[in-house]
């Protein structure tokens, strides 16, 4: 497909999850991504076990994209402990690994880190008692500020969010609401209204619901692969959303972002 003069083209998906038995069977899935769009964005849990095999048997697949690759790793990325070498692996093969940093793609920014748990508004586990809790609630933290950092070094007139874990419950309804505290955290929201942007993108939430809006109206799209192809099982599944090329365009009335 060729470029837009008027819109860029970001294609989305999370929660791939790749084995050592995906070995040829995504790169048809990867190509039809980069055909529909100027760049792919990947929101984590990228492999299944986090291991060094499964990221280059994903960097082989992604060989079959022709536009830029921007990610975010996930928790699963992180299960044999060493999340680095998964980020080298993929940012050998030219994937851009976000984790607290920004990058630009046609006129658009992008601002990237894994987010973490914690829970939604009133239902926020807060740092108090015993110092494991207050070691949890640290590590969200943690990530708020990474993407905050993130943020504050766009310039750009349109500008996007990419995560792992969700910073709204809208996006998680339908999972089981027990397990709510594990798949984000509201004060991942906090940074998004200090530093407004365009769309926010996640994974995580396998069984949660394709979109929501923050509390300033922002739009945030869950893209895991599981709640696409089973909501959408007539689409590819990965989410495409368009973004004016002109910061004009959108105060001439035109939406923000324009989902497919």
């Amino acid at each position: 497909m060729s470029k837009s003069a008027t819109t860029v083209r970001f294609a989305a998906v999370g929660d791939i999850h790749v084995t050592k038995a995906s070995a040829g069977t995504l790169r048809a899935f990867f190509a039809r991504a980069s055909e529909s769009a100027d760049a792919l964005l990947l929101c984590g849990d990228l492999t299944d076990y986090g291991t060094a095999e499964e990221a280059r048997v994903l960097a082989e697949e992604l060989g079959a994209v022709s536009v830029p690759i921007v990610a975010v790793l996930g928790n699963h990325d992180y299960e044999s402990g060493t999340p680095q070498v998964v980020c080298e692996i993929l940012t050998r093969a030219g994937v851009r690994v976000l984790d607290g940093e920004a990058c630009e793609i046609e006129g658009v920014g992008i601002a990237g880190t894994k987010g973490f748990a914690g829970g939604f508004g009133r239902g926020s586990l807060g740092a108090w008692g015993e110092p494991a809790i207050k070691q949890f609630v640290q590590e969200t933290l943690h990530e708020v500020m990474k993407l905050e950092s993130a943020l504050a070094k766009l310039r750009t007139p349109r500008r996007i969010a990419l995560l792992h874990y969700s910073p709204i419950a809208g996006t998680v309804a339908g999972e089981p609401p027990e397990i709510f505290p594990f798949l984000g955290s509201s004060r991942l929201e906090e940074p998004l209204l200090r530093y407004p942007v365009d769309a926010v993108f996640h994974g995580h939430a396998h069984r949660g619901t394709l979109e929501g809006k923050t509390i300033n109206g922002v739009p945030v799209y869950n893209v895991a692969k599981p709640l696409l192809q089973r909501t959408r099982p007539e689409q590819p599944p990965f989410r495409v959303v368009e973004l004016p090329r002109e910061a004009a365009r959108a105060e001439a009335g035109e939406p923000a972002a324009v989902a497919g």
